[in-house]
């Protein structure tokens, strides 16, 4: 028997209707060095409209991907609803990424249109040549604010929606349809693509206001520091929407000043980043404490994600702002939310180390996950909070294929391999001990490079810490430390080793540590270990083997 409930279609378009209709003057504001634009939803839905009628009236088909390059911006929020409510898919590439990696993603996606801001127009004009299936280029901007770049069939966003109608009806489209396609960062072989479907990005959201998930609710300003071409901003323009929290929009700027100031200004009580970011706002704060007013700041929770948050991040947050840090785990292929670290009741009475220790866990999975760990013959391990593994999950929201692949991405069962190692404890919290490429294997032993880097992160002269694996004439493998300095320090290696000896196994403490102006990282702001590897793999290559 089929139950007898109406069928509505989860769609984008209607997220973005019901926060025009609902929440129509909650505000979006964008932040650019020229100035800060203000609007709102129902400008917003408008706006979106028209640009779904432009793209019609560019025969943009159902289906067809259109590309965006561009940061944090109101304009960028329009492309999100007005392209997928053409019935179009929008493909969000990262500018960050190699010029290279960008022309195969926009080649591979096959993008009829490009859409930019005007800062990335350099960029795509040294490409255009090659991209040869882009009809025409879209700068994110009005007439005075587009350069004369060398691209074909330029124009300009304002003059492209200017004439369509604020009330053009969206594209009937199926839930199931493509509605974004979010590409990976592409470190070890090329980019591959994720198509998220209209219906997993509305269940998404729905947990992303969940109590137990981010709790985003109308009450929120939200500063969204993650980029929105970083996986959809982790589900924050959608969820936003829905419940019509208000968005504030940093553009480009993510500098610790910059990122304080507009923070302070808009009242946000909600923030998200990953920890470089975060790590560069206070290290701002400590710096000009005694100019700084934070009694203007309302913020409440940060969301740490993209990267394990080190404990110095959270015990900082907690003791100069008294803001409560919540640890995420997700990847392009889990649309990204998979985990989260909500508190349960039983830790309201622990102290603050202890609760420290839980947040720096990443979280317990949120319903419509599922999670476990296995070994190297696919035996599924116990979730004791001892058994390490390899971490796999599957669920509505988590990827089947990627995009233009001939096989499947994930087993007859739907298991998705993550390439993370993993404990779970009995209480469903997740421990990511390593990405699996990363594990050292040292003496038939396993360290991990996270437990290494988190606590030489404690060290009071450490701002950054990478701990990789290199080639050893005895062991296989032995770690090495690269630190960066905290403001005005200067990092010892006697010092530092000690320093781990006293929390760490003797077998693990690295063999060397070696102080670096800066580490590099990757387009969605993790550690690029593979660079790192490649540069010092001979470092112990004349060790005499009695580390």
């Amino acid at each position: 028997m089929q139950g007898l409930m109406q069928d509505a279609p989860l769609t984008l378009s209607s997220l973005l209707d019901h926060a025009a209709r609902f929440h129509g003057d909650r505000e979006i504001v964008s932040k650019s060095a020229e100035a800060t634009l203000r609007t709102n939803y129902r400008d917003v839905n408008g706006r979106a409209r028209q640009l779904a009628g432009a793209l019609r009236r560019l025969e943009v088909k159902t289906g067809d991907c259109v590309a965006s390059l561009a940061m944090n911006t109101s304009r960028h929020i329009e492309l999100y609803y007005g392209v997928t409510g053409a019935g179009a898919v929008l493909n969000t590439v990262n500018p960050k990424l190699f010029p290279e990696q960008i022309k195969f993603i926009v080649s591979h996606a096959e993008n009829t249109y490009v859409f930019f801001d005007p800062a990335f127009g350099p960029l795509l004009e040294a490409l255009a040549l090659e991209l040869t299936g882009v009809r025409g280029y879209v700068c994110l901007a009005d007439a005075a604010g587009t350069p004369a770049f060398n691209l074909p069939n330029l124009t300009n966003y304002e003059d492209l929606i200017g004439s369509e109608d604020v009330a053009s009806p969206w594209t009937e489209v199926a839930e199931s349809a493509g509605a974004i396609l979010c590409y990976t960062s592409g470190t070890t072989g090329d980019p591959k693509g994720v198509l998220y479907s209209h219906r997993s990005l509305v269940l998404h959201a729905f947990t992303v206001l969940s109590a137990d998930g981010m709790a985003l609710s109308t009450r929120d300003g939200v500063l969204l520091v993650t980029p929105l071409f970083h996986v959809n901003a982790w589900g924050i323009p959608f969820a936003a929407a829905m419940c019509g929290a208000r968005l504030i929009l940093p553009g480009a700027a993510l500098d610790g000043e910059s990122i304080f100031n507009l923070m302070r200004a808009e009242r946000c009580t909600f923030s998200l980043g990953v920890p470089t970011v975060w790590l560069g706002f206070l290290d701002f704060i400590a710096a000009h404490r005694e100019r700084l007013d934070l009694s203007g700041l309302a913020l409440e929770r940060v969301l740490v994600g993209g990267s394990a948050a080190p404990r110095s991040l959270i015990e900082r947050f907690d003791y100069m702002l008294g803001v409560y840090v919540i640890h995420a785990w997700g990847m392009t292929e889990t649309s990204p939310l998979a985990t989260i670290g909500t508190p349960l009741p039983e830790h309201a009475q622990l102290d603050a180390q202890s609760r420290y220790d839980i947040q720096m866990l990443q979280g317990r999975a949120i319903y419509g996950v599922d999670l476990r760990i296995v070994d190297g013959e696919g035996t599924v391990l116990a979730h004791d909070g001892i058994a390490a593994g390899d971490l796999q999950v599957r669920g509505p929201w988590v990827v089947q294929r990627y995009f233009k692949a001939p096989a499947p991405a994930c087993d007859a069962d739907g298991w998705f391999p993550t390439g993370d190692v993993a404990k779970i404890h009995p209480n469903g919290y997740l421990q990511l001990t390593d990405r699996s490429k990363d594990i050292i294997k040292s003496g038939g032993e396993w360290i991990s490079s996270v437990d290494l880097e988190n606590a030489a992160i404690a060290h009071p002269d450490v701002r950054e810490a990478a701990v990789i694996g290199v080639p050893h004439p005895k062991w296989q493998e032995r770690p090495i430390l690269l630190v960066v300095a905290a403001p005005a320090a200067t990092p010892q290696r006697d010092d530092i080793l000690a320093f781990l000896a006293a929390r760490v196994a003797r077998w693990q403490v690295p063999d060397d540590v070696i102080v670096v102006p800066a580490l590099p990282h990757t387009a969605t702001g993790k550690l690029l270990k593979s660079a790192l590897r490649e540069t010092y793999r001979d470092h112990l290559s004349k060790d005499d083997g009695e580390s």
